[in-house]
């Protein structure tokens, strides 16, 4: 193919030299791949400007929005110890970090911090070994019943957790578990919705494989560790986190099973602040701080999360 040039004037002294001419394959190339890049975007997505202009308004507000509880938490739980007045006290002064030592240096917070962390790192761990052990089991075995077996326990999922609730207490309680770790920590191991993401991820695998590593003369446990668990990383991530963000946030068990004040959690903890006076500031302190590790456990597991949710999407 010839190229075709379009003609450049010399350049003349008066003025600078014109720029180099550009071939015109060059340019239908370039224009071909914008239109391309054009097409890719789904219609709906591509509007005329003001569209585009009026949903970027709509998106800012509603981040805003969002946003805004967090910023009021942080601010007041920085003002001195006075009444609280709107929108006055939203203004980012004069701050103070006197309810973080006040709540840093009493006596039950830190308790209930470490309460919380065992309630939560414990349960993730647990949660995501039975879960992904129950998921390989539904997905790659085969055994009578397991079919019934498998929709009979993701029938949990259609049933309230407060109906279930009393008899796991009154079952806990014969047993020697109230105001105990394992009591706090145990009936909360058995999640349908992570046994069954866990099928649904395990399932897309190849059987290829698992049938390879058993030609090799790999057991099951060596199966299920070299293989099944490198390849579940995404998913175990994405689970970890719900599974931490439910348990650090749970209120209700915690508070049923732990009766003494040794045995709060922090949500626990924060609540009954509030029915001993005191001031607004301390208790959205301790709210800041239940809110920290959150936050950086969502930073932390942030790439493993978007490809989890968007292989388990895939697969399932």
């Amino acid at each position: 193919m010839t190229t075709t040039t379009t003609p450049v004037e010399s350049p003349s002294a008066d003025g600078p030299a014109r720029p180099a001419p550009v071939p015109r394959d060059r340019r239908a190339e370039r224009k071909l791949r914008r239109d391309a890049e054009r097409d890719s975007v789904p219609h709906a997505m591509r509007g005329t400007r003001r569209g585009r202009i009026a949903r970027g308004v709509l998106l800012g507000l509603a981040a805003i929005v969002t946003i805004f509880p967090f910023y009021a938490m942080v601010v007041l739980s920085l003002k001195p110890s006075a009444a609280v007045e709107f929108p006055g006290s939203l203004v980012p002064w004069p701050l103070t970090g006197e309810a973080y030592d006040s709540v840093m240096n009493a006596q039950d917070v830190p308790r209930w911090l470490f309460n919380t962390l065992v309630y939560s790192l414990v349960s993730v761990v647990g949660t995501l070994l039975l879960a992904s052990l129950a998921g390989y089991a539904f997905a790659k075995k085969r055994f009578p019943g397991r079919e019934a077996m498998f929709w009979s326990f993701l029938s949990m999922v259609m049933v309230p957790y407060h109906v279930t609730m009393i008899p796991t207490f009154a079952m806990i309680a014969k047993l020697g578990g109230v105001d105990t770790y394992w009591g706090l920590i145990v009936p909360t191991l058995a999640n349908a919705q992570a046994v069954f993401l866990m099928r649904q991820f395990i399932k897309g695998l190849p059987d290829e494989l698992f049938e390879a590593a058993r030609l090799d003369g790999c057991g099951e446990w060596q199966i299920f560790r070299r293989i099944v668990l490198p390849l579940l990383k995404p998913i175990l991530a994405t689970l970890g986190v719900f599974v931490f963000l439910w348990h650090w946030n749970d209120f209700l068990w915690p508070l049923v099973v732990g009766q003494s004040t040794d045995m709060r959690t922090l949500t626990v903890g924060i609540a009954s602040l509030q029915q001993q006076n005191v001031p607004l500031n301390v208790v959205l302190s301790g709210s800041v701080i239940a809110f920290v590790p959150i936050f950086a456990a969502y930073l932390v597991g942030q790439r493993y999360f978007t490809e989890g949710v968007t292989a388990s999407g895939i697969k399932g």
